[in-house]
């Protein structure tokens, strides 16, 4: 028993499998504007600059319920762990008995047998059997082969890795508000620009209208204009419905009721740019900073525990039960210190023969180990896929943006040099006004190229991990929000 009092049954957790990326310790697809040496913010929603997306990203963390969901299964797995670490230690309960009992042949005097010479006529009183006591009892089984210290260890790493679901919840819910927030400015400026673009088309439908009454132009051309204008008028209505959508997808995420954000969000504020420079760190520090990593990671100790719990079985249990109080075999016997009675009694318990089970239980749990060890290699190799993937398309989306900032830079041009001609009336108003028609679409693509590049940016900090995440202790570092130069973002050369 000696032996046994310092025995662990299982083996001990060594930690998970490593996994060793294709380019060691920098990602693959990062371009010249990914920084591995950068400090990285854990808020990184602020290096956006946006005081609107700021405060979103706040309200939600108080008020959106998946939040407040996660915080409870964290308390969950925090009482079931203490719950745990107090069933190995003595329970002391206070108890009150009353036995009446009237049992035939039962024989508890020291007097003759019923029906012998001597014995009582009436049996009636020996068969009966009365006791009242009042006092305490306690239960303790010693953890000989250590199961109950595996189980509390499972239960202790489920809790951790509650708590890092919890952190990767939030780190979901921050990349959903700032799409959908940047989605909102993008649809915002997108519904400005088609209202202007339906004024040229409505004057360019006028002027058309005039010069086929007056035999100038056949009718075909004042169709094709009215069709210009029908097209631009459902644009508007799709715009109108996008920003009502976002903004109660909005208000949801941060526990509101649709409609409750309106306010505001009316006012139409500039798409959000990211930082030329981003900080990614290397694939180390994403698997060790990633929440579901961690939360896999902790899943798979718990699993490595479950083996030892399993494996207790096979050893012997010994556990105590102990009764103290005052009572006897009448009501009054429970106030007399006299009549202290006392019981302790020892169990020894151990399964010579199970046929099998204790072994397929254990083979069981080492199953569920190696699940545990897949399924956290999976994650892992998601988690780096993702990190590659964003990081590529981040790149080509840099590039995209390049190319239609030159695009817009010609059409603002073209604009330009068409007012002067149509000030010299060298051309028609409506040459102007399908000028600057095209520059408005212009512009439209790219502001819809720039919130595809901040969305874009935004996937790289939710597959890095960030969000809410408090960084490791030796890696926390304050960032501040840079203010983000529009024009440098958009140059070709950084592309």
């Amino acid at each position: 028993m000696a032996l046994l009092a310092g025995c662990m049954s299982g083996p001990d957790y060594a930690g998970p499998p490593q996994l060793a990326t294709a380019a060691g310790n920098a990602f693959v697809r990062a371009g010249p504007e990914i920084d591995p040496f950068a400090p990285i913010a854990g808020d990184w929603w602020t290096l956006l600059g946006d005081p609107v997306l700021n405060e979103l990203e706040a309200r939600a963390l108080v008020g959106n319920p998946g939040v407040a969901a996660a915080r409870a299964r964290i308390e969950q797995a925090r009482a079931s762990l203490r719950q745990e670490r107090a069933n190995r230690l003595p329970a002391v309960a206070a108890q009150a008995t009353a036995v009446q009992a009237n049992i035939p042949g039962l024989d508890i005097g020291s007097g003759p047998p019923p029906g012998s010479p001597g014995a009582p006529a009436d049996t009636e009183e020996q068969d009966s059997l009365s006791v009242y006591n009042v006092g305490l009892n306690a239960n303790w089984e010693i953890d000989f082969a250590g199961g109950q210290a595996r189980r509390v260890e499972a239960i202790n790493a489920q809790a951790a890795a509650s708590v890092a679901n919890a952190e990767d919840a939030k780190v979901q819910l921050a990349a959903e508000i700032a799409r959908a927030y940047v989605s909102l400015r993008e649809a915002q400026g997108r519904l400005e620009l088609v209202q202007r673009e339906r004024d040229l088309q409505q004057q360019i439908l006028e002027l058309t209208y005039q010069r086929y009454t007056q035999g100038a132009l056949a009718l075909f051309p004042v169709g094709n204009a009215n069709a210009e204008l029908e097209l631009l008028k459902s644009q508007i209505a799709e715009a109108q419905a996008d920003i009502d959508v976002f903004k109660d997808t909005l208000a949801v995420l941060t526990g509101e009721a649709p409609g409750a954000l309106d306010g505001l969000l009316a006012a139409q504020a500039e798409i959000p740019l990211p930082p030329e420079r981003v900080a990614v760190g290397d694939p180390a520090a994403l698997i060790a900073r990633r929440p579901d990593v961690r939360a896999a990671e902790r899943m798979l100790a718990a699993a490595n525990a479950r083996i030892g719990v399993a494996e207790a079985a096979r050893f012997p249990k010994i556990s105590f039960m102990g009764i103290l109080g005052l009572g006897g075999s009448e009501p009054d016997d429970i106030l007399d210190p006299g009549n202290l009675s006392a019981i302790a009694l020892p169990r020894l318990q151990w399964n010579l023969l199970d046929s099998g089970r204790t072994a397929a239980s254990i083979d069981q749990a080492e199953s569920a180990r190696d699940e545990a060890e897949a399924r956290y290699l999976e994650v892992v190799l998601g988690a780096l896929r993702d990190a590659e993937q964003s990081l590529a398309r981040f790149g080509q989306q840099r590039a995209n943006v390049a190319a239609l900032a030159q695009i817009s830079r010609q059409a603002d041009t073209a604009a330009e040099l068409n007012e002067q001609r149509r000030a010299a009336g060298v051309i028609s108003q409506g040459e102007l006004n399908t000028s600057i028609r095209k520059r408005e679409q212009a512009r439209a693509n790219l502001d819809r190229a720039i919130a595809a590049m901040t969305n874009g940016w935004i996937a790289i900090q939710k597959s890095l991990g960030l969000g809410w995440v408090e960084l490791s202790r030796d890696n926390r570092t304050s960032v501040e929000p840079a203010p983000v130069d529009r024009k440098s973002v958009m140059k070709p050369e950084q592309s």
